[in-house]
């Protein structure tokens, strides 16, 4: 989608269009930038950037919170118009998604007309634009619809693949950030075809498995990363954490432990939509002087409910806390899932059982409603807002539904 976050915002305000505009939040903050119009990133503002910096660069750009349910919604009519073309989709964040068109060639035409068929239903019924990359491999598409912004198809022939990435940067490979485009450099590689010059072996030694996935991305494959198993089959995640950033460091002790309860909440909510079970549980506390220090501990039954995430990391905090220092920024992350929650105590797991159905029914109304339509009460003076990221809970298309399990 061509800047979603931006976009979504001018079909409730048509006073943005073609204005220098700013997702995420206002000029003076600390958050990040989650999008810019295209206006704005001819000054140099993108997607990450702090919001400061980006206030610098573009001193009149609108700035502008964001709006995640919005996003959720409008997401979820992109995901309705791509499921009309193929059953076979993967929704990759809340803005992209690949299409497998494998076998559709009768009812939408070869990959051109459906591209542009595509096209014309998505603008017909959700108001926004997007791009199209036609490629062989996910890799080949995401490079060609990241050429072809805003609203272009691109098409890489089948079995031009090589040529037709030889002269990108290497930074126009999914996944080569700074730190590999520098190795890279220092080893005379500045092009893709530089790349596919060299061989396998040379590029395991200086780049270890990285660079056998770079490798055969400079042929045009899904080599690893982020182009691993089959289209609409979603990868296991890692873990699931979830931070926040006070525009004002504070020591409040009823601030910090609302902040850690709604924490707790959102990782409990994305563990449900999941079915994880985390055994591991983690808080991060970073100082005023950006002194930061994690903390861990690992459960003899694993969890997924929010009251017994923050009863363990309100722990964790005022172990380490040092009471009246000023607070920075406060994270909570769980990790070592399980799928299968471990046999508890019959006796005693009565309450733990009350609170699932609970927890569940608040997410089914958060599904319906928006996320912040219910929280528990401990949260509510937390004072923050929903990050607006690619990656929400809810996400259209990606997530287990939390209504599957009840």
């Amino acid at each position: 989608m061509d800047a979603f976050f931006v976009s979504v915002e001018e079909l409730f305000d048509s006073s943005l269009k073609g204005k220098a505009v700013v997702v995420g939040g206002q000029r003076d903050e600390r958050g990040v930038v989650a999008a810019a119009s295209y206006e704005a990133r001819k000054f140099g503002v993108h997607s990450a950037m702090p919001l400061r910096t980006a206030a610098k660069l573009c001193p009149k750009a609108i700035f502008v919170n964001g709006h995640p349910d919005r996003y959720r919604s409008c997401s979820e009519k992109v995901h309705t118009v791509l499921q009309a073309f193929t059953p076979q989709v993967e929704m990759a964040s809340i803005d992209e998604a690949y299409l497998d068109m494998t076998g559709t060639e009768r009812l939408h035409g070869p990959p051109l007309l459906a591209a542009h068929k595509l096209h014309q239903k998505m603008k017909a019924d959700t108001q926004l634009n997007c791009s199209i990359g036609i490629g062989t491999s996910r890799l080949i598409a995401k490079v060609c619809s990241g050429k072809a912004k805003p609203h272009g198809i691109l098409y890489a022939v089948p079995g031009q693949e090589a040529r037709f990435l030889a002269p990108l940067d290497v930074r126009d490979i999914p996944g080569v950030g700074k730190v590999t485009e520098q190795k890279l450099h220092t080893l005379g590689v500045l092009t893709v075809g530089d790349l596919a010059r060299f061989d396998d072996a040379f590029l395991e030694e200086n780049l270890g498995k990285w660079g056998l996935a770079l490798a055969g991305k400079a042929r045009g494959e899904d080599a690893g990363g982020w182009f691993n198993g089959v289209i609409g089959e979603s990868e296991a995640a890692k873990s699931i954490s979830h931070e926040h950033t006070y525009d004002r460091d504070t020591a409040s002790l009823e601030q910090l432990e609302s902040t850690l309860m709604r924490l707790s909440e959102m990782v409990g909510r994305r563990l449900r939509e999941s079915q994880y079970h985390a055994r591991t549980l983690q808080l991060k506390l970073r100082y005023k002087d950006f002194t930061t220090i994690t903390r861990a501990r690992t459960l003899e039954t694993p969890t997924q409910l929010d009251n017994e995430i923050y009863h363990q990391i309100r722990t964790l905090f005022h172990a380490n806390w040092r009471k009246g220092t000023e607070v920075r920024l406060l994270g909570v992350q769980a990790s070592s899932f399980d799928e299968v929650p471990s046999q508890g105590n019959l006796l005693t797991d009565n309450g733990r059982e009350k609170w699932q159905h609970a927890l569940l029914a608040a997410d089914r109304l958060r599904d319906r409603f928006g996320e912040k339509s219910i929280t528990l009460g401990t949260g509510m003076r937390g004072g923050f807002r929903e990050r607006t990221h690619e990656n929400p809970a809810a996400l259209p298309g990606k997530s287990k539904s939390s209504k599957d399990q009840a």
